[in-house]
């Protein structure tokens, strides 16, 4: 067997592994990438870690260190309640807020991951507090987040748009926007019914009632936890929990902060947000003791060890590789279907405006042929490389597993990969039999 499929095939082992035997998936793959890479890749120490996402590891640890200080301090607990008092109390309501904020903050040019770096945890919060299912509330920030993704002034459309004018492809800028639109718009919707939305309609924040089991509370009897019956002191807030002490208001003025720097000022998400937090760790070092223990090591190992695996991958050629096999393929159709996986698929466990990148230049041979409609075949690769986002493995699903609150992290990380596996082999097929089936 040559090194790539091998490759292929040890990754496949890590998920059999990792799900069957309770094992820190981020711990196998970092033992697969040294073994892979040494062996079949020939790659050092320092090649293999050339591919740790030093980065994501900043973002991961810096977000959910200032959003424990948030919470140590009651900032999350009134920024929960302002939006409960903006909605009126209907709880209904609140995960489509999120969905629309983190929509509009990609639209205008935020990175995806940024947008949902900061919505996540408040989001996340609020569904702990009021019994919103976890994988409901963090799927809609997700999928807002992409659906804004694809506008012409936005990272992944400008990205995307991009490649075709250099490659002089003919591209509509509006079409690929309305296609992640919709498409993100539709899969929410069928979540949101799917997961018990509907039943939110008519709760609000006096008659919340106790979250169910599937919601992930973890409330104690009597429902005095986080998650708990909302009656009493937690149906109708104290002026405490209300009132804005010298703390929360700086905790506020730097989420403020850190929505200019990453938005505005183009800053990394990452070392802003430790920054911020270590400066109110200075001042309120009470508020910050625990901070720390709460950053969430376990999701961190995971994801930086998964996506140095991926990297060897890349560096040893496999996707490279298995792009060439599929554009070989005799069938257009087939071969255009077989693109859209692909894409869904190490996107789930990359970058996805790095997979972008790649797999448009690797179809453009493809593509050139003119048996395939441009526009629809790479709306359709597009939107199936960024929909997947919704993975544990991927950016986005790791802020969002990163800012659950009082849940069981394990059960929402499965229930994450089983939704984001889903999505990858259901999403890919139904945009390619709308968008390039018919020729656009």
């Amino acid at each position: 067997m040559s090194a790539e499929p091998l490759s292929i095939l040890v990754l496949a082992v890590l998920f059999v592994v990792g799900t069957t035997r309770s094992v820190n998936m981020g711990a196998l793959a970092f033992a697969a990438a040294f073994g892979v890479g040494t062996l079949a890749a020939g790659l050092d120490a320092d090649g293999i870690f050339a591919g740790f996402p030093g980065d994501l590891f900043v973002v991961l640890v810096g977000v959910t260190y200032f959003f424990a200080i948030a919470r140590a301090n009651g900032t999350t607990d009134w920024l929960v309640h302002a939006g409960i008092r903006l909605v009126r109390g209907r709880i209904a309501l609140i995960p489509w807020v999120m969905f629309t904020v983190t929509g509009v903050l990609t639209a205008i040019g935020a990175v995806s991951p940024a947008a949902v770096a900061i919505v996540a945890p408040l989001a996340m919060g609020f569904a702990a507090r009021y019994g919103v299912k976890p994988l409901l509330m963090g799927a809609l920030v997700v999928h807002g987040a992409q659906a804004g993704g694809f506008s012409p002034i936005s990272i992944y459309g400008s990205t995307v748009n991009g490649i075709l004018e250099r490659e002089g492809l003919p591209g509509s800028p509006v079409a690929l926007f309305l296609a992640s639109l919709l498409a993100n718009l539709a899969i929410a919707a069928l979540l949101f019914v799917a997961l018990g939305g509907l039943r939110l309609r008519g709760r609000d924040l006096g008659d919340a009632g106790a979250p169910d089991e599937a919601a992930g509370g973890t409330g104690g009897a009597g429902g005095t936890g986080r998650a708990g019956t909302l009656t009493g002191t937690q149906a109708t807030p104290d002026a405490d929990l209300l009132r804005l002490t010298p703390a929360r208001i700086a905790t506020l003025a730097g989420l403020v902060a850190l929505v200019v720097a990453v938005l505005v000022l183009d800053l990394d998400a990452g070392l802003t947000a430790i920054t911020l937090a270590v400066l109110l760790a200075v001042v309120w070092p009470q508020d910050s003791r625990t901070a720390v223990a709460h950053i969430t090591w376990p999701t961190v190992l995971l994801i930086c060890g998964m996506l140095t695996y991926v990297s060897v991958l890349q560096e040893m050629g496999t996707i490279d590789w298995a792009g060439e096999h599929v554009g070989s393929v005799a069938i257009p159709l087939l071969a255009a279907l077989l693109f859209c996986y692909i894409g869904a698929v190490v996107s789930a466990f990359a970058s996805s405006v790095g997979i972008i990148g790649a797999l448009i230049p690797l179809a453009v041979p493809f593509l050139e042929q003119g048996e395939i409609g441009v526009v629809g075949m790479v709306a359709a690769l597009s939107v199936s490389a960024t929909v997947v986002d919704v993975s544990p493995f991927s950016t986005n699903g790791a802020l969002v597993l990163a800012a659950a609150e009082d849940t069981d992290r394990e059960r929402f990380f499965r229930q994450l990969m089983l939704y984001g596996g889903a999505v990858t082999v259901l999403a890919p097929a139904v945009l390619w039999l709308a968008l390039v089936v018919p020729g656009l």
